[in-house]
């Protein structure tokens, strides 16, 4: 962003994004902890989202996946459509063009993209919540470089969502019921490279994220832009060691809109870079399905009613993928 917040002027700020360090809220001292959940609330609240370093999570694992989903990506049509899962819901396996687009528009996104869900389920847990995660015969490699990076970004998630938890007057832990076992997704993106004049400059509509919170590793090119809370879009380019950690809209919807779920795009690179193609990984967090998004009483003013009606994470998330051409208004999944 142009105009930091001047409550954020004591931060770094990379590529217009103010950029906060995990380890100071996961090994710091206590005063460097209470700065860390006070700078994330702030930064939410007045800009919309953030860079975070200090995760953890090697450099080399990521490349490792992207090495990995460029070859996937590169398998012949026939072969990538027999892991598509449409049974499930398509949050396993293979999505192929044309099939996703953003909410309330009927313009396909320009992406396919691999999914990958929850590696640890929990014992008793209904299963029609947790279909089995795709293998690959022909790059086995993919789902064990996937399963690994979809376990380190899950403790990531936990540990920033700790942070939100104190920072709006929860118990630290109050998230760590409802995540750790969740219907978290981590998704592979291929953005093919532009062959021809394309009909609109945005690749990906703007639309804000379903779940909690997101984080996103570097993309492997620039385009993704990003509105600040004044409306004005921020491009954001590859933060080397940091996520892109933005909320989403089922925490706007349990904050009763106090932290806004963030709005983005992807749009085309500059002409030059067309004929390359660009892949991205967000680790999107949600809860378990049974968890209740209905607002919590210290972000509602006393005599008000809750901005939005009372829903679960599991219905909320039907509603939504049915939204986004992800599952057929037909589809019989409940809570």
């Amino acid at each position: 962003m142009k105009n930091p917040p001047a409550s954020l002027a004591h931060l770094d700020f990379v590529a217009g994004i103010p950029s906060l360090d995990l380890s100071h809220f996961t090994q710091g001292s206590e005063a460097q902890r209470d700065q860390f959940v006070h700078d994330l609330g702030t930064a939410y609240r007045e800009v919309g989202f953030v860079a975070i370093g200090g995760h953890g999570i090697p450099q080399e694992v990521i490349d490792e996946l992207y090495s990995e989903a460029e070859a996937f990506f590169g398998l012949p049509a026939e072969t990538k459509a027999q892991h598509e899962h449409p049974e499930h819901n398509r949050q396993r396996g293979f999505v192929s063009f044309g099939t996703e687009h953003a909410k309330d528009s009927d313009a396909a996104d320009l992406k396919e993209f691999w999914q990958v869900g929850q590696c640890d389920v929990p014992e008793g847990a209904d299963m029609k919540h947790y279909p089995p995660n795709a293998v690959v015969a022909e790059r086995p490699q993919l789902s064990v470089k996937s399963e690994a990076l979809y376990r380190s970004m899950e403790s990531v998630g936990r540990d920033v969502l700790k942070a939100i938890a104190l920072h709006l007057g929860l118990d630290e832990d109050y998230f760590e019921a409802y995540v750790p076992g969740g219907n978290s997704i981590l998704r592979l993106i291929h953005y093919p490279p532009i062959l021809k004049e394309p009909q609109s400059s945005v690749r990906a509509g703007q639309h804000e994220d379903i779940n909690l919170i997101t984080l996103l590793v570097g993309a492997s090119a620039s385009g993704l832009e990003v509105m600040d809370t004044a409306g004005n879009w921020t491009p954001v380019t590859a933060l080397p060691n940091q996520l892109v950690v933005n909320v989403g809209d089922m925490l706007q919807r349990l904050t009763n809109q106090e932290l806004k779920s963030t709005t983005h795009r992807v749009v085309n690179p500059p002409r030059e870079l067309w004929g390359k193609p660009r892949f991205s990984m967000p680790f999107f967090c949600h809860p378990v399905p049974h968890m209740s998004l209905d607002a919590l009483e210290q972000c509602v003013p006393a005599g008000e009613a809750p901005k939005e009606a009372p829903i679960t994470a599991g219905a909320y998330l039907a509603e939504r993928l049915r939204e986004i051409g992800l599952i057929g208004n037909t589809s019989s999944e409940k809570e």
